[in-house]
């Protein structure tokens, strides 16, 4: 896969790492001089150039990329990258970095942008999952259809604790995708039995945004007792 990544600060550059390490093709683009810090990835191709620029753009073979990712710190350059990526050279993929949670609602397709990825909020997801035990904590929401995943990690005396998968009746909007126990992921079958600190990985689909009470409340809430029997005499 080709990836033309523009905005080589710390962003880019970890995210061009991380490509080239899975095999990915990688062209680093920047404006700046300073940014030209070709030795701490050598293994991709690098551009001084202004990626708003359709001729910096030509000369990065934009029009060969699978995926365009708009990195910078400005979000006024994503928005007009993400619009020249699509509109005038057909990329597939645009992905774009949001860093005022305040213009995430212009990164969307009439600006070309597939995925947005907000960094304030990404990292307030984390900070809120390495504290939150027993809470729902919204990680991300996927742009084309906005669903949402959520996690939530089951505290000491938990009533989920020692409960089969297939005895907590999740509201339709939401589906259990993957449950992480001893930081290895496993789908969850309906006979696995969950355990005190098992991380639930849960799709809330848009619709499911008035559901999320009655997910909480599923999740922290003791099943009534014929569903207690019922565990006992499987």
């Amino acid at each position: 896969m080709k990836v033309l990544i523009a905005g080589a600060g710390s962003v880019g550059r970890s995210i061009a790492r991380e490509l080239l390490s899975h095999g990915h093709e990688v062209t680093l683009v920047d404006n700046k001089p300073s940014a030209m810090r070709i030795a701490s990835v050598s293994a991709a191709d690098w551009l001084l150039a202004d990626a708003c620029e359709p001729t910096a753009l030509q000369q990065a073979h934009a029009d060969e990329a699978d995926v365009v990712v708009a990195a910078t710190g400005d979000d006024k350059v994503n928005l007009v990258l993400s619009l020249l990526a699509k509109t005038e050279f057909g990329v597939p993929r645009v992905v774009a970095r949001v860093n005022n949670p305040k213009n995430e609602w212009m990164f969307d397709d009439a600006w070309g942008v597939d995925v947005q990825v907000s960094t304030p909020r990404i990292m307030t997801a984390l900070v809120e999952e390495a504290v939150s035990r027993g809470n729902l904590v919204r990680l991300f929401t996927f742009h084309a259809s906005r669903a949402s995943m959520y996690e939530f990690t089951i505290p000491e005396n938990s009533p989920l604790a020692d409960r089969r998968v297939g005895d907590v009746q999740l509201p339709p909007t939401a589906v259990l995708s993957a449950v992480i126990r001893s930081d290895q992921p496993f789908a969850a079958h309906v006979d696995d039995v969950l355990e005190v600190g098992d991380e639930l990985l849960i799709v809330v689909s848009a619709l499911g945004e008035d559901d999320l009470h009655e997910l909480q409340r599923v999740l922290t809430t003791a099943p009534p007792s014929s569903a207690s029997r019922l565990m006992t005499d499987d």
